[in-house]
């Protein structure tokens, strides 16, 4: 998988359950709203400076953001 589709997505995840839009992100990490959204989409190869910025502005770890560990879903059985 892409890694710059993995964390795109782990940035939207995080980024939704913290409640807050691309333009809040964007504004904490002194970025355009343009430049979170390619994020998003996988279509920005960011530095790890830049990571280690989404990271501080979503209140993550960096390395939560480079997880390819799928997310559970509701159709998906939890182990007991």
């Amino acid at each position: 998988m892409d890694i710059r589709k993995v964390f795109g997505a782990n940035v939207r995840r995080y980024r939704v359950a913290a409640g807050l839009s691309q333009e809040a992100v964007a504004e904490r990490m002194g970025v355009d709203r343009a430049y979170v959204s390619s994020v998003e989409r996988g279509a920005q190869n960011v530095t790890l400076l830049s990571l280690w910025e989404v990271a501080q502005a979503l209140r993550v770890r960096p390395a939560a953001l480079l997880d390819d560990t799928p997310e559970p879903s509701a159709e998906t059985p939890v182990p007991s």
